[in-house]
């Protein structure tokens, strides 16, 4: 199962890789990143029908903010799922996220046991 991560900071991809390593290894996950909220579109379009299943995405980057691709998701594959994560985890943002349609908002520092929880309703949800 294709997991998009999308965060314009690049290590990211490191520490995601290392704390899902587990599940990469087994072969139920495989995670894919994109830098921007632009290379998120080209990556799920890449794709017909996209694979992509879930979609965890940072809200502040520079170009399309998370909230705007999260808008594009919603509106053109509304079976995708979309979790936000951002640095401030005050309630306008996570009333906007939820309006727009995300599933889960995540706070930064990440809290990697909320997150692998729900890395696995999804598996055990598409199995």
């Amino acid at each position: 199962m294709k997991f998009l991560v999308v965060d314009d900071e690049h290590d990211v991809e490191t520490l995601f890789r290392q704390r899902f390593r587990r599940e990469i290894r087994s072969g139920k996950v495989e995670l894919v990143f994109a830098f921007s909220g632009q290379e998120a579109l080209e990556i799920i379009k890449s794709t017909n029908p996209p694979d992509i299943v879930y979609i965890f995405s940072d809200i502040n980057m520079p170009g399309m903010s998370g909230f705007e691709l999260l808008e594009r998701v919603k509106s053109d594959y509304p079976h995708i799922h979309v979790s936000m994560i951002s640095a401030y985890g005050d309630t306008e943002n996570y009333q906007k996220a939820k309006e727009i349609g995300a599933k889960e908002f995540f706070t930064k520092p990440i809290d990697f046991k909320n997150l692998r929880e729900e890395l696995h309703d999804v598996l055990e949800d598409n199995e």
